[in-house]
């Protein structure tokens, strides 16, 4: 099996339009297709916060190896619209090229390069020929793409069918899409091929980050799900409004985040393992509900999805700027655990974990994952869906002769738990100090009591987080210079580590995966020559590290313009922290 590039040995592919012209979908479709062959792919969408209308690109980059990020230039870029010549043909690789429809409005003056291949195709007339609606453009040129690269165009028509499973007429008229597309171009000959053995197969998944996280939340056991849509989180509550059945989840889209927080709380109160998600302006309205969840301890987990701020800021774009809000934020103290997945395949089992960490410790945990992570698609392994769910203290029945104390003071910090119903049991909350049986209270002594015995979790909890890998080291045992950093830095920076190797760097990355509690072991990676890199202007992680380590970054990569890190930017910078 290969792929080959002009480049390198990845093949990257630009899919351009506006809003309307099924981009997302193509893009979509084309990674499960190079999937179905045995390549791994990546996906990632840019698109403008307009109801209609704006430029949308979707990039692919697939190879016969693990690709774990996108690279800013294209070997090939399917034009939808002329918009998307104008603005991509300068960024193609030399020897790369464009297709485009040949009913295009566009001059021979307004083709720039001359090292590059247009191609045009009639994707209109196509789509004319067969009585089909103007979107289907985009799989007529699916199917040019497939030839130029070598894929099989059978790879296209299966995931067809898939996508389109019951509407026969539907799948046979983009099935002979595809194939007049692949027909029209077959003769050209470009400049990679995409190749598979015969008979294999792998399984694998063409998955996003916000689909492992609800996946995850699944395999948890979540059975109720709460939600107002925000970009980037909602997909998360489209996966559980599609699922609600099958799932055998209650699930509520609500009037604000607000309602959806008091909700996940109510609904943890009542026994049942809830989530919400949402993105740092819904993470605001939230906090007042999370600090109630932590007093009278009932365990949440939230998804924060981050985007550019402050405010709307860039609200379809990417950014690690609510560390620091989703690791202190709320008011008063209490205990929490904020877990940061890199890539999908994290997305679903640290997702996972966090509901058994809520549980076990009657506390919020937060998931704070980023538009990089969470609306990219990634060619995944199966996962793993052996788990035992951990309820923690949940009792079924109180049959002790004291009466039951829902925030009784024990060693560990962690009251048994019984829910509205349990036998023998009244269970008294409210958003108030209390007493051990639930009753408010503004005496000091036992407000003392109280505040110790929550905060008595702290070293259990470490000890439970110490278990899962919160930080992971790839690379070198011996480097020159060791990468820090968290979230989506974590693909490019992999990408990063191969070229560095292939130029002689020898680099290590330590990926920070648990934000609090802080992991501990942090220190003795960081030795030597260290570089930070993160998708924020002030490197809040650095500012943690700080806080916790008094450790000081002298060197940083900081990108904070919404889109993520290529590789060649990690690369060059690591070059000049070398000298």
């Amino acid at each position: 099996m290969s792929c080959t590039g002009l480049i390198d040995e990845t093949v990257t592919i630009g899919i351009g339009g506006e809003a309307g012209q099924g981009v997302g979908r193509s893009g979509m479709l084309l990674g499960k297709a190079l999937m179905r062959a045995g390549f791994y792919a990546y996906g990632n969408i840019d698109y403008p916060s307009l109801i209609r209308g704006g430029h949308n690109y979707y990039t692919v980059r697939t190879s016969h190896r693990k690709v774990t990020s996108m690279l800013e230039k294209p070997d090939l870029v399917v034009a939808l619209n002329k918009e998307t010549i104008l603005l991509h043909q300068d960024e193609v690789n030399s020897d790369g090229g464009i297709i485009y429809d040949a009913k295009a409005d566009i001059s021979e003056e307004e083709f720039t390069r001359t090292d590059i291949s247009y191609y045009p195709v009639p994707l209109s007339e196509v789509v004319e020929e067969l009585d089909g609606p103007d979107i289907m453009r985009n799989t007529v040129a699916l199917g040019s793409v497939a030839a130029l690269i070598g894929l099989d165009v059978d790879f296209l028509e299966e995931v067809i069918a898939e996508t389109f499973e019951g509407k026969e007429k539907i799948i046979k008229m983009n099935h002979d899409a595809v194939r007049k597309g692949w027909e029209y171009v077959i003769e050209f000959d470009y400049g990679f091929s995409c190749n598979m053995e015969a008979g294999l197969r792998p399984e694998r998944m063409w998955l996003t980050g916000n689909e492992a996280v609800a996946l995850g939340a699944v395999a948890a056991g979540c059975n109720f799900y709460s939600a107002y849509p925000m970009t980037p989180a909602s997909p998360v509550l489209h996966y559980f409004t599609g699922h609600d059945i099958e799932t055998d989840s209650a699930v509520i889209q609500t009037e604000s985040e607000i309602a959806a927080m008091c909700m996940v709380v109510g609904a943890s109160y009542a026994g049942v393992r809830p989530m919400t998600s949402t993105s740092g302006g819904g993470f605001c309205l939230m906090t007042e509900a999370l600090s109630m969840a932590a007093l009278h301890e009932s365990p949440v987990v939230v998804m924060l999805g981050q985007r550019p701020g402050p405010s709307t800021g860039l609200a379809t774009y990417s950014a690690q700027g609510d560390l620091l809000f989703a690791v202190y934020g709320a008011h008063g103290e209490f205990q929490r655990i904020v877990l940061a997945p890199g890539d999908t395949e994290e997305c679903f089992y640290m997702t996972r974990d966090a509901f058994n960490l809520a549980d076990r410790f009657q506390i919020p945990v937060i998931v704070l994952t980023d538009k990089n992570v969470i609306e990219s698609h990634e060619t995944v392994e199966k996962f793993s869906t052996k788990q035992i769910i951990d309820r923690g203290k949940l009792l079924r029945e109180w049959n002790q002769d004291e009466e039951y104390k829902r925030y009784k003071i024990t060693e560990d910090g962690v009251s048994p738990r019984a829910v509205p119903g349990t036998r023998n049991a009244l269970v008294l909350a409210n958003s108030n100090e209390h007493i051990e049986r639930g009753f408010s209270t503004s005496l000091a002594s036992p407000t003392n009591a109280m505040v110790d015995k929550r905060f008595r979790k702290i070293p259990y909890i470490k000890e439970a987080v110490e278990k899962l890998e919160p930080v992971k080291v790839f690379g070198s045992e011996r480097p020159d210079i060791t990468i820090v950093g968290w979230g989506s830095t974590k693909g490019p920076v992999l990408e990063a580590l191969n070229m560095l190797e292939d130029e002689g760097v020898s680099a290590r990355f330590v990926q920070i995966r648990y934000l609090e509690p802080f992991p501990e072991d942090v220190g003795k990676y960081l030795k030597g020559v260290t570089v930070l890199f993160e998708n924020n202007r002030s490197a809040e992680l650095g500012t943690l590290i700080k806080l916790n380590m008094g450790y000081e970054f002298k060197h940083v990569g900081l990108r904070y313009d919404g889109r993520p890190f290529d590789p060649n930017e990690i690369v060059v910078k690591v070059r000049e922290v070398l000298g």
